[in-house]
């Protein structure tokens, strides 16, 4: 089955909302093995609605729409599809009946254009809408599957995840289980990591083998097809250890997860304590760190020292090794981790330091970045960087590499 999504809301034109609800259903589409060939942005006209479906329905065989299910006037979606395809609109009571109950709660006046969001298409195998009032839709029609959806994603992702996809499985009669899995990868460019695994890539089959680069980072997501779910996951295994044998020293964790999470993890496990000492980043490791629950058992503290002399008085970091080095340098970097594990009586001391751009920094050409990393009892670790890209994406990425030879060290402790 081949699928087009079709997002509607002028909002979505004049770059007042990203369209992350494409993002998702592409993902949630291609793990039950459905194909998305086209992303469709239409602003709340019927006229050219109507011509975005006549399109789609020419090469797919499910068109998802998002948005305009809602009250107002310029909530036109079940409306426009209901004239293109010769149907009618009809009350759903279920719906009407929560929509009701709703405002009562609310102790809010329900005005009569508030109904509206209770009509589907009749026939419609109807979606409910537990996080919201506007019920969505399933509907067939001459070989051709239409989905409607909820804009906002706070209701679309839940009511796709409980009604959707399932009417999705029914509608291709599949019987075999299709399960996914996402592998994560840093340190690693996507060329690089195709280039180590373009005979798996060329020779997938069941599973499949899809790499993506996002963020810094790159993904491979494997999805496998069996009768059984245990069959599917041993599939997956399978695959899995192949590609690990290859590129193992650049994975860091499944599905979702994030570097500072497998961070914190591993750092919780290993009843582990840190402090930060932060020039260019500004406060970001730990921002994120504190993010996570459970930050106050692992996290003792950090100081922001972006300026030489907060360096010198807080830090400790020597005037000879300004003088003699700069702020931007291997001492630096060994000097801030070293104190502040100290100051903070920690186990562990991290420290960032470097030029973020625009523009070199003491001499230092943009993207120069050092990272520390002192240890109870243990020589310290430095790293030295050589980022290409904007300020604030160099002090991302720098805070994602802090984690990244943080998780190594630990990883090859354990191992």
């Amino acid at each position: 089955m081949n699928a087009e999504i079709i997002a509607v809301g002028s909002e979505l034109l004049l770059g007042q909302i990203i369209n992350s609800n494409a993002k998702f259903l592409s993902e949630q589409l291609a793990e039950v093995g459905v194909n998305v060939y086209f992303h469709t942005v239409v602003g709340d006209n019927p006229d050219r609605l109507k011509e975005a479906i006549e399109t789609a329905e020419s090469r797919a065989q499910l068109i998802v729409f998002t948005g305009g299910l809602g009250p107002t006037k310029d909530d036109l979606t079940k409306e426009t599809i209901a004239r293109h395809l010769g149907t009618s609109l009809e009350k759903d009571e279920d719906a009407l009946l929560y929509i009701k109950d709703y405002f009562k709660r609310a102790q809010r006046e329900m005005t009569p254009n508030n109904e509206k969001q209770a009509l589907v298409l009749k026939g419609a195998k109807v979606l409910k809408n537990e996080q919201g009032m506007a019920p969505g839709m399933f509907y067939a029609q001459s070989s051709i599957n239409y989905m409607l959806l909820p804009g906002p994603p706070s209701e679309m992702i839940p009511m796709y995840k409980n009604y959707g996809r399932p009417a999705i499985e029914r509608a291709l009669g599949r019987k075999e289980t299709i399960a996914s899995r996402v592998l994560r990868f840093f340190g690693i460019g996507e060329a690089e990591l195709e280039t180590e695994l373009m005979d798996l890539i060329e020779a997938q089959s069941n599973p499949t083998v899809a790499p993506l680069a996002s963020d810094g980072e790159v993904t491979i997501r494997l999805t496998a097809k069996h009768e059984s779910r245990e069959s599917a996951e041993k599939l997956l295994d399978q695959s899995e250890e192949e590609i690990l044998k290859r590129v193992r020293p650049y994975f860091y964790g499944y599905d979702d997860t994030t570097l500072m999470e497998e961070t914190s993890k591993a750092l919780k496990e290993k009843n582990l304590t840190i402090a930060c000492a932060e020039s260019l980043t500004g406060g970001m490791f730990e921002a994120q760190l504190t993010s996570i629950s459970g930050a106050g058992g692992i996290l003792k503290g950090g100081i922001v020292c972006y300026s030489p002399e907060v360096k010198k008085k807080l830090l400790d970091v020597s005037r000879n090794t300004i003088a003699i080095h700069g702020t931007v340098s291997k001492p630096c970097a060994e000097e801030l981790a070293e104190n502040v594990r100290e100051k903070f009586d920690s186990d562990i001391g991290i420290s960032f330091t470097g030029a973020a751009g625009p523009g070199p920094h003491e001499g230092k050409d943009e993207g120069t970045i050092w990272i520390g990393i002192a240890r109870k009892d243990r020589e310290t670790k430095t790293y030295l960087l050589n980022l290409a890209g904007t300020r604030n994406g160099n002090r991302a990425r720098t805070v994602k590499y802090g984690c990244h030879f943080l998780l190594k060290e630990l990883k090859n402790e354990q191992e």
